[in-house]
């Protein structure tokens, strides 16, 4: 199964409520991942293996750095109101008091670290939608981990947010060691995560 558009959302000058709304009621097969970009809802099949498994492997280093107060989230939808749009990255890293509560977003503004692993259904849209949306929003560091560029996997980190264009703070074919600034100050070996 590809992403694919499920329906229009609403237009410019109709409310957010509106927004969420269509969102969370769009039914979809359990397991994929339902998400407005660029104000269409799309809906991606689930991760493959390859894909959870470097969730997971990215997972366990943050963990040994991040505040005690602070979770990472797989699945959980980031809302970008001025984007029109409700992103669902592969993980979210933001203080646990901003992700408590009913609802099933947080706003942009509270996370301090996206992830998105490419997958041959979104790859283009986390290439290239998803920089230009998390930039606008301005989130702090968005890691970029694509095993489909080009036949040879790289991660880029983004950061520094300014005028909503990030800048490449650090790009690096898997193998090499990436480098997130504090509050992390972790050094990353992309060589363990599967090649797709």
């Amino acid at each position: 199964m590809d992403a694919r558009a499920a329906e229009s959302v609403p237009g410019p000058g109709q409310e957010w409520d509106d927004l969420v709304r269509i969102w969370e009621e769009t039914d979809a097969p359990e397991g994929c991942k339902v998400e407005i970009i660029e104000g269409i809802v799309t809906v991606s099949p689930p991760p493959s293996k390859d894909h959870s498994t470097t969730a997971s492997l990215l997972q366990r280093p943050l963990y040994s750095v991040i505040p005690q107060d602070w979770g990472i989230y797989q699945r959980l939808g980031v809302a970008l109101p001025g984007r029109g749009g409700i992103y669902i990255p592969d993980l979210v890293v933001l203080p646990r008091a901003a992700a408590s509560g009913q609802g099933f977003h947080v706003p942009a503004a509270e996370v301090r670290l996206v992830v998105e692993i490419t997958s041959r259904a979104n790859a283009d849209h986390d290439r290239v939608s998803k920089v230009n949306g998390y930039a606008k929003a301005g989130v702090e560091l968005f890691l970029l981990l694509d095993p489909w560029h080009s036949g040879r996997p790289t991660a880029t980190l983004y950061g520094e947010p300014e005028g909503g264009t990030y800048r490449v703070l650090e790009t690096v074919e898997y193998g090499g060691k990436i480098s997130l600034p504090e509050p992390f100050a972790l050094d990353l070996d992309t060589g363990v995560f599967p090649m797709s």
